[in-house]
């Protein structure tokens, strides 16, 4: 488990969780979850962990799970097959070790936020944010200009989704986007102030997109996992090339419901 800890580390060092916690006031659990001791055989990727998840991971061989989520997040008081725990329980049983790389990987840089932005067509950022030491959250960009209605068609194509929530109408010049449940008054805020013509985040809740709305700022939903699958798997295949040089096998599991 040592040696997936420190590639986890080389990609997005979890020195960035603790920093943009203790900066930015947030909570977090990145790091490992559930150690069995054990030789790595295999490792499966997946952005939650799920008892399908776990399922697959058994079908491969792969005895490490690597997630983007945390696998424990809010306090265990008990290990059961109901409830909140199960997928935690059944991973142990199964002797699966499980990491997470959570708000490490949404800040690095090439993690999931700078892959959502370069999704939706960014090159760089104008402006972000929150800065870290190599690292940054919520970003404005320019985009080459187009209608709305044919941002929306690359978002889906790009992202593998027909899930999208849209408001809004006109030209798209200028975009702010923030991974993960992105869109609070904070971010709402820098949208504004920063110009951005269209903001694209998920989990959307209704008094800030009518603030957008009633700015004339377009809004873009993504479903939660959409948004960030796209980046997990490109740290996946970042991941996958060192595994490989250890002879690991490694696969990118994608759960279809989601996207």
């Amino acid at each position: 488990m040592s040696t997936i800890y420190e590639f986890a580390d080389s990609l997005a060092p979890f020195a960035l969780s603790k920093e943009y916690c203790e900066k930015y006031g947030c909570r977090d659990n990145s790091g490992v979850q559930i150690d069995c001791a054990n030789e790595t055989k295999g490792v499966l990727f997946a952005l939650d962990l799920s008892l399908d998840a776990i399922a697959r991971a058994k079908k491969i061989g792969a005895n490490c799970i690597i997630t983007h989520h945390p696998a424990i997040f809010n306090p265990l008081y008990s290990l059961e097959e109901a409830g909140s725990s199960k997928e935690v329980l059944a991973a142990a049983q199964a002797g699966i070790s499980v990491l997470s790389s959570h708000l490490n990987l949404d800040t690095a840089k090439g993690g999931i936020d700078d892959c959502l932005m370069k999704g939706l067509g960014g090159k760089k950022a104008d402006c972000v944010m929150h800065t870290l030491t190599g690292g940054s959250y919520g970003k404005v960009f320019s985009v080459t200009k187009c209608e709305f209605e044919k941002f929306l068609e690359h978002v889906s194509k790009e992202f593998h989704t027909t899930k999208i929530v849209s408001y809004g109408s006109g030209t798209v010049k200028k975009v702010a986007s923030f991974c993960g449940a992105g869109m609070n008054e904070e971010s709402v805020a820098f949208a504004i102030e920063s110009g951005a013509d269209t903001f694209v985040s998920s989990d959307g809740k209704h008094h800030l997109i009518k603030e957008l709305v009633e700015r004339g700022v377009k809004v873009v939903l993504l479903t939660h996992y959409a948004a960030e699958q796209y980046g997990f798997a490109r740290y996946y295949e970042k991941f996958e090339k060192l595994l490989k040089e250890q002879g690991v096998r490694a696969e990118l599991y994608t759960d279809e419901w989601f996207l």
